[in-house]
């Protein structure tokens, strides 16, 4: 018998006795590798980004404090709420119509989706560029109490208009399945976008401040455009106006649930911002600012990595409950291993990650920073489920929860911020994701069936009671005793995460960058064995050197 026969059918015998199939073990196991290999992409290009960021994040705060990161903030969230309107949810609708037509083999409707898409981003970023300029007036009375800003308010107009174009290409890319352009897209926006922005600050202060998002939207459609430009339909396929015809209507009967639920998310981040400008003034607002920057900065690489190739994924499989509850269960368990010790490494550091990524006088932001630590570690246990309500284009559902998170986390704003001030915010952050958290998996288990896996129901004890623990310890017990119970349960985690990932991919089979932290975590370890050998070879019978 030959070893390639010995070996085939000595794996045929373990996956029998597991009670698996052979072949969809090795399917499941594609499938983790497919979300570790593409959650590395994105990841890579996040670290980069975050690391501008970080430059960024600590120029415009030294030279404008609290005040200055405050009002950029809420300038950020008004253009993000006007962009959200503007967009009538056509980026979410347009990957999800490329990935049907990309399953179906139908280039004909992908080139159609692809004109369609550019041309319906540029008439209602044109549209919703004017809306917000046109309303700049009343919007800055809104947000500010008088009319100081309103000059301002209409220049984001234009931010809005170059933004929803280049999300659009973004929105191609991700359809297409094109992962790696987009983390380059992600990296080179990121950089060229924050040289101008330091560029325009330095310059003009904070009367740069919304020039600077006109100029970040610009280089991002510069990007986008690069990368994009390639995804051309063929010749004679179909005219651009006859392609928005034929498509723009079902893509806009999607896109308004899309829309909503980015109304009702953007509506949220600024109406809390509001609450605490008008509760505790605009240097609170730049605490907080600074808080949910760092709060979803980690987190945020894993969610993009999950919005960027489990939904067109997801997409794929919408109609078929046992391969969809497959899925979120992969990508549950993969998000909670890779999410998981960042959450806990931002609790136990948080002042010195403010300090870092600021300046000492945002330390104030520990408190409400902890909190919304809280809640994007439920952010990240929902997000999966939430998927598949879009998928299978639930509108009413997936519309009825985003109305019900937004209207309880506003609620729970006003309440919890003047109650408890500015660190109340995040205890509604928080609060508002149990609630959801409930809900959604209860709507999911009706919907397909779902249940957590054994797995995941274990990951999710451990990491969860851990973050609650060390957020109680760092509360309760004296700061030197409760850092060291947030380090030790970091390094477990990490541990923890790393051992996880392994079983379920072998390390031959790791993306090449989580290939290389493996390998160089594992010489750390050896180096540290020998060292601890040799020390005890050089000690004497009486145990001294």
């Amino acid at each position: 018998m030959t070893d390639s026969r010995v070996t085939s059918e000595l794996a045929a015998a373990l996956g029998s006795a597991s009670g698996e199939p052979l072949h969809e073990a090795a399917e499941e196991q594609k499938g983790y590798r497919q979300i570790l290999k593409s959650s590395a992409m994105i990841a890579g290009s996040s670290v980069l980004t975050i690391g501008i960021s970080i430059v960024r994040a600590k120029i415009v705060a030294t030279l404008l404090g609290p005040a200055g990161v405050g009002l950029l903030g809420l300038y950020s969230a008004i253009a993000d709420l006007a962009r959200s309107g503007a967009e009538m949810g056509i980026n979410g609708s347009a990957v999800r119509q490329i990935a049907q037509s990309a399953e179906s083999g139908d280039d004909r409707k992908i080139a159609m989706t692809l004109l369609a898409v550019r041309r319906l981003a540029l008439i209602l970023g044109i549209l919703g560029g004017l809306a917000l300029a046109a309303l700049s007036v009343p919007v800055s009375r809104m947000t500010f109490g008088d009319e100081l800003h309103s000059g301002a308010i209409a220049l984001l107009g234009l931010a809005v208009l170059l933004r929803l174009v280049s999300d659009a290409q973004g929105a191609l890319l991700q359809g297409t399945r094109r992962i790696a352009d987009l983390a380059r897209m992600t990296v080179w926006g990121g950089l060229l976008g924050s040289l101008a922005m330091i560029a325009l600050v330095v310059l003009l202060a904070e009367r740069g401040l919304a020039l600077s998002l006109v100029a970040v939207a610009g280089t991002s459609l510069a990007v986008s455009w690069w990368y994009a430009r390639k995804l051309k339909a063929p010749v004679g396929t179909v005219s651009g106006w006859s392609a928005l015809r034929s498509q723009a209507l079902p893509m806009l009967q999607l896109g308004v649930a899309f829309m909503l639920s980015g109304l009702l998310m953007m509506g949220a981040a600024y109406a809390v911002r509001s609450i605490v400008v008008r509760e505790l003034g605009l240097a609170e607002a730049g605490l907080f600012q600074s808080a949910w920057a760092m709060g979803g900065l980690y987190v945020g690489i894993v969610l993009q990595a999950m919005a960027t190739d489990f939904y067109p994924r997801l997409v794929g499989a919408a109609n078929d409950d046992t391969v969809s509850n497959l899925l979120v269960n992969q990508q549950s368990t993969v998000s909670l291993l890779l999410a998981g010790p960042g959450v806990l490494a931002t609790l136990a550091l948080a002042p010195w990650v403010l300090a870092l990524f600021y300046s000492s006088a945002f330390v104030g932001a520990v408190d409400v920073l902890r909190w919304l630590c809280l809640g994007m570690a439920l952010r990240v246990v929902t997000w999966p489920l939430g998927y598949v309500l879009v998928a299978r284009a639930q509108q009413r559902m997936f519309i009825a929860t985003e109305l019900l998170w937004a209207t309880v986390n506003v609620t729970l704003s006003v309440a919890c911020v003047r109650s408890f001030g500015l660190a109340g915010a995040g205890l509604a952050f928080f609060i508002t994701y149990a609630l959801h958290a409930v809900l959604i998996y209860v709507l999911l288990r009706r919907l397909t069936g779902f249940r957590y896996s054994a797995q995941n129901r274990k990951a999710c004890a451990l990491f969860l009671s851990s973050i609650g623990i060390v957020f109680a310890g760092l509360q309760l017990l004296p700061a030197g005793a409760g850092l060291g119970l947030a380090v030790l349960a970091t390094l477990w985690s990490a541990a923890y995460s790393l051992r996880g990932i392994l079983k379920l991919v072998p390390e031959e089979q790791l993306p090449p960058r989580l290939r290389r932290l493996v390998a160089a975590l594992a010489d750390f370890a050896k180096r540290r064995q020998s060292a601890g050998r040799l020390r005890e070879l050089n000690r004497g019978p009486d145990g001294q050197p």
